[in-house]
């Protein structure tokens, strides 16, 4: 699957139940774009199926197998990419979704995964090219959350 606004290629993710109020449209699932970082809802089936598996072992799973390498080498894989995902889909929009995006930070660290690092990282990183001011909602993010 293609971004629809870059081109570029999406990662698509199952999106846990205990993140899903933030999430694009409340959805099971997301997707997103490794060049422009725009977060969407997406309507995949499998993803759904895994997300909404009640069974704690299986949706442990699905969150494991989350791979965000196609974004960046620095973002994380599993539930910790998961919640910087949606954290990174959140950044264009800061002031208005402050709340998901302490969520997602808190979730993120909880999953062992580093956000303002790998948010630095990907800052740096030549193959992102994000649809907003990335540095200045980076700088906003750190001050957000410090």
């Amino acid at each position: 699957m293609n971004c629809d606004h870059c081109d570029g290629e999406l990662v698509v993710f199952a999106v846990p139940a205990d993140l899903r109020e933030f999430a694009p449209d409340g959805g099971a699932a997301a997707s997103l774009c490794a060049n422009c970082l725009r977060l969407d809802a997406v309507e995949d089936a499998a993803a759904t199926a895994a997300s909404a598996d009640p069974d704690p072992e299986t949706a442990d799973a699905a969150d494991a197998d989350a791979d965000f390498s196609a974004v960046s080498d620095a973002f994380p894989s599993g539930r910790g990419g998961v919640a910087l995902a949606l954290l990174v889909g959140k950044l264009d929009s800061l002031a208005l979704h402050r709340a998901a995006v302490e969520t997602f930070a808190d979730e993120a660290e909880r999953a062992g995964a580093d956000p303002f690092l790998t948010l630095d990282r990907l800052g740096g990183d030549d193959g992102v090219d994000p649809h907003f001011d990335f540095e200045r909602r980076r700088l906003q993010f750190e001050s957000l959350v410090s």
